[in-house]
């Protein structure tokens, strides 16, 4: 989180906006884009502060919204299974087959 965001306590925000996404998601009530009064409420943080840090963790694929929905995404582990691929045959110079 903190090569995300720049201040120790947006990361930490952060981290409880994607543990309360999970939580939800997991019981089959994900948050909904309009739940947004409370969930600034929860946070104990503003209204531009927590659209910035939702697009930061929308850019960086940990979260995603479909259907109005906030869900958690997978695209953040494909892209750091694709940077570990080029950094293992593009700078160290082994073989695809031994990663």
């Amino acid at each position: 989180m903190r090569r995300i965001f720049q201040e120790d306590s947006t990361a930490v925000r952060g981290q409880k906006f994607l543990s309360m996404v999970e939580e939800r998601q997991a019981a089959g009530n994900a948050i909904r884009t309009d739940e947004w009064k409370t969930v600034l409420e929860e946070l104990q943080i503003g209204r531009a502060s927590f659209y910035a840090m939702r697009n930061k963790l929308l850019g960086a694929g940990l979260i995603s919204i479909k259907n109005k929905e906030y869900r958690l995404s997978g695209q953040f582990s494909k892209d750091l299974i694709d940077m570990a691929r080029w950094w293992w045959t593009a700078v160290l110079d082994q073989s695809e087959e031994s990663l």
